[in-house]
């Protein structure tokens, strides 16, 4: 049997949106270490504050105070804190229920051990000393010494808006994770470090997949059949990328297409270069131009061929 292929993998990106009138206050109370939950029609507080009752759907707008104190509901001991978690030691993760509260909040508790950590027991918020009105403005939770409750912080504004509203979030957003390509793939996968592109055919439906899938999403029958296809193909719609995107080393605008290679039954992405952008058609023939010892091809160019005719490629749009 081949060596199991696995890579490690990062999808990183800046998510970002505009908060509302709820979400603002919420966050914006945080910098200014006040926490604020939001009251149903029924009497309920819900914090994190939401835009809409989950049970009726309706607006909400009744923002309330809420204390930064709270109960432990339920926790789970996180002994091995990951990049990007609360705090660098272990902790528990647990759900908070804030006085005056009927929703749990989720955040970190800064315990010695497993052992300190119980439901029902009370806790308070440790405020980040530098707080820019996110929900890491809360540093973690930590327990009450015993006939103590946290400070009662800054009043609300009377009119319940503070200076300088939070309207806006701006967060990294990670996954980091460890991909294993299962038989098909690998496959597929020592091919191209041969240079050879390879797909596999449906038994039933005959179409071949590139990459290939192990199985046919149409028949959903085994697709065991390997097949070369290529290396030349046509393409059949494209899109020209003017932003570029963090940690791209290519210069915008260029051209992203969907290529049918010879032989596939389906179009496979690629990156078009040598041809000026506006100079992309469908139709335009192309094969792959590989580099230095790169595993894919790094982008396809034109072959010079006569352009494909329509009826050639108009069922792999």
């Amino acid at each position: 049997m081949p060596d199991v292929l696995t890579a490690p993998l990062v999808v990183e990106f800046p998510f970002t949106r505009s908060l509302g009138p709820v979400l603002s206050a919420f966050l914006t109370g945080l910098r200014e270490r006040v926490v604020l939950g939001i009251r149903t029609r029924d009497g309920r507080v819900l914090v994190p504050p939401a835009e809409y009752d989950p049970v009726t759907g309706e607006d909400l707008h009744a923002l309330v105070r809420t204390a930064a104190t709270g109960t432990v509901t339920t926790w789970a001991w996180n002994p091995a804190p990951r990049r990007g978690q609360p705090l660098a030691t272990p902790f528990a993760w647990v759900l908070v229920r804030l006085d005056g509260a009927d929703t749990a909040l989720l955040h970190a508790l800064d315990a010695p051990g497993p052992e300190a950590v119980r439901t029902g027991l009370r806790v308070r918020v440790r405020w980040a000393a530098r707080r820019t009105g996110a929900i890491t403005d809360i540093a973690c939770f930590e327990p009450c010494p015993p006939g103590t409750d946290a400070p009662a912080g800054p009043a609300v504004p009377h009119d319940g808006v503070f200076p300088d509203p939070v309207t806006i979030l701006t967060t990294p957003a990670r996954l980091d994770y460890t991909y294993t390509p299962g038989r098909a793939l690998g496959r597929h996968l020592a091919a191209l470090a041969d240079r050879r592109i390879t797909g596999e055919r449906c038994p039933s439906c005959h179409k071949v997949y590139v990459p290939p899938r192990g199985a046919c999403p149409t028949c959903a029958v085994a697709t065991g059949e390997q097949v070369e296809v290529g290396p030349r193909g046509t393409v059949t719609t494209f899109c020209v990328v003017n932003i570029k995107a963090r940690n791209l080393t290519i210069d915008v605008p260029y051209v992203y297409a969907h290529i049918a290679l010879d032989g596939a039954g389906l179009a496979l992405h690629g990156r078009i270069a040598g041809i000026p952008c506006d100079q992309v058609r469908m139709g335009l023939r192309v094969e792959p131009v590989w580099t230095g010892d790169a595993r894919h091809p790094d982008h396809y160019r034109p072959t010079g061929e006569p352009d494909a005719a329509y009826d050639t490629y108009k069922e792999l749009l």
